[in-house]
């Protein structure tokens, strides 16, 4: 049973956001203090695996937010998020998360993509978040897209997923090479999240 919780707290708004994926919690935590509160899905009583089931990240994201909007009534929102590669026709993109089987497992899925690489002259690539937010009953969409490359080898201990071999243009470290901070200061995800920030502030 979801737990029902009020749509402000200390004069800011109540989201739920309905994902499991925890370095998401942190990393959107990290932008929208001072913006807006935060409730995860454990903290709103929710134990349950959200399908991924289409082939758009806009799709995904309407799904999973839906789905808990259905369950709580509450304001809600979530993010689908995609590594898209030109050289390997988009790959993995919608698939990212599970590119290399449905474990989830980010080595296999960063090994996969630099054997596919191999070879390969254009090593251009670009992260894009898709975040999907139901506010009083109905959906606004937000996107946030950073461009830049993947190495040829790993770099760096932070971050999660494929940071460890994606460089945003403009910087000459890996994602999992920065602070936080850092990261933010390029982020796809930031970026989406920035665009639902002002849209609140509206």
């Amino acid at each position: 049973m979801a737990k029902k919780h009020t749509t402000m707290q200390n004069n800011l708004p109540i989201l739920i956001f309905a994902t499991n994926n925890q370095h998401k919690v942190a990393e959107i935590q990290s932008v929208a203090g001072g913006y807006f509160n935060i409730i995860t899905l454990k903290a709103a009583g929710i134990d349950i695996d959200i399908p991924e089931p289409y082939d758009t990240l806009e799709a995904n994201a309407t799904e999973k937010s839906s789905i808990i909007f259905k369950m709580t009534g509450q304001n809600v929102f979530s993010e689908d998020t995609g590594l898209e590669v030109p050289a390997l026709n988009g790959e993995p993109g919608v698939k990212s998360a599970r590119y290399a089987g449905e474990g989830r497992d980010f080595q296999a899925n960063i090994d996969k993509l630099l054997l596919n690489l191999e070879g390969k002259p254009n090593r251009g690539a670009q992260f894009r978040t898709i975040v999907s937010l139901i506010l009083d009953g109905k959906e606004y969409l937000f996107e946030g897209i950073c461009k830049g490359k993947i190495t040829e080898d790993q770099k760096g201990l932070q971050g999660f997923g494929y940071d460890p071999i994606f460089i945003p243009a403009g910087s000459d470290k890996t994602f999992a090479e920065m602070t936080m901070d850092e990261k933010n200061s390029f982020s796809h995800r930031k970026k989406a999240i920035s665009g639902l920030i002002a849209f609140l502030g509206k």
